[in-house]
């Protein structure tokens, strides 16, 4: 039965001016990713160095990855048929074997982290073959592209895992740059040439709505990191401003990305005449720096609100302007590509924040 392909169709009903909702079951596969960025964050906090810096994007970027390509398959396939359901119940048990295992990640559960990421990876593949073999010729072909791309991948994420720590970022950077790089190729392969974005057709809103998501996760984890400080701290009006400089920071990045950009990005995905194409960039490769700077200046708030009135040590300046920075780089590449200018209130912010890196002195008394 699994050769021949399902013998149901379970793919959306796609009518022509309507777009696919975003449903409950995806809000709530959402919630293991909650989780995994608070790791995260929590990650990055313990460990700011060069070395932990490096870890910590690594494991943002497959998280991202695993979460992104589930949004796609659900932009194809029906959440609410029970094949579609059950497997993303399994993904979300695979995703909570990830986050649990982000924190020691390259120490003693390696094993864990590779084994639950190929597990999502190659399962969810695995199951739209299966799923499409009878019912989207083309596309089942773009899957068994993609099935030999993450079997690849798949490899060097598991010799990670059963390599020694001190081997382990190497190969896994390898087997992460196997994925980035796939879709970039059209996931070519000898035997089935590779895909166009043309083929790689998406319901533009569903996708917008799903990224948009995720990006409401991550500043969730920024409100949280805030809140859950500021409740364990005494109550005077330091604290309490520095409690407000947090929120009214996360406020602004809400401000940046769904004030205006994502509602751009809505017409012009839903006027381009090859989708896929706009899809890969914008809603793929650009949302991870969104993502990323939004942790990283969770990781501030928590430093500032422990320590408001504290010398302002290297950790909370580079946090502070790094994660800014990220945002608003990620806020501009999304923007320049969907609308077709760079913002030029984002070059300005990014000048500001530049204006403010201090010297190597003043590092150095940090």
């Amino acid at each position: 039965m699994a050769l021949t392909g399902a013998s149901h169709n379970y793919q959306r009903e796609r009518r022509e001016g309507e777009s696919a909702r975003v449903e409950f079951v995806e809000l709530f596969f959402d919630l293991v990713f909650v989780f995994a960025v608070t790791q995260l964050s929590h990650f990055l906090l313990k460990d700011l160095s060069l070395e932990g810096t490096l870890e910590a994007v690594l494991m943002l970027v497959a998280v991202w990855w695993v979460w992104n390509y589930t949004a796609w398959v659900t932009n194809w396939l029906d959440p609410n048929r029970r094949p579609v359901r059950g497997m993303m119940f399994a993904l979300m048990l695979g995703g909570l074997m990830l986050s649990t295992s982000i924190p020691e990640a390259f120490e003693g559960r390696g094993l864990q982290f590779a084994a639950a990421y190929v597990f999502m990876q190659l399962g969810r593949t695995l199951f739209m073959m299966w799923a499409l073999r009878r019912h989207n010729p083309a596309n089942h072909t773009n899957f068994v592209r993609i099935a030999i791309w993450v079997c690849l991948a798949s490899v060097f994420w598991i010799a990670g895992g059963i390599a020694s720590p001190e081997n382990r970022f190497a190969i896994w950077a390898v087997a992460l740059a196997i994925e980035l790089i796939s879709p970039a190729c059209g996931f070519w392969t000898p035997w089935h040439g590779a895909s166009t974005t043309a083929d790689w057709d998406v319901d533009p809103d569903h996708m917008a709505e799903r990224n948009g998501l995720f990006i409401i996760i991550a500043l969730g984890e920024s409100i949280l990191v805030s809140g859950a400080t500021f409740a364990e701290l005494e109550w005077t009006w330091v604290n309490f401003a520095a409690f407000l400089t947090t929120f009214f920071a996360s406020v602004a990045m809400w401000l940046i990305y769904f004030n205006v950009g994502q509602e751009a990005a809505h017409h012009r995905i839903s006027s381009a005449t090859d989708k896929g194409r706009i899809a890969r960039v914008a809603y793929t490769y650009i949302p991870v720096l969104l993502v990323a700077g939004i942790i990283v200046v969770a990781v501030s708030d928590e430093l500032i609100l422990a320590h408001p009135l504290g010398h302002a040590e290297a950790a909370v300046i580079w946090t502070s302007i790094g994660g800014s920075a990220l945002y608003l780089v990620g806020n501009l590449l999304f923007k320049r590509y969907v609308v077709g200018r760079p913002p030029l209130s984002h070059i300005i912010g990014l000048a500001i924040l530049a204006a403010m890196v201090p010297s190597p002195a003043t590092c150095r008394r940090c």
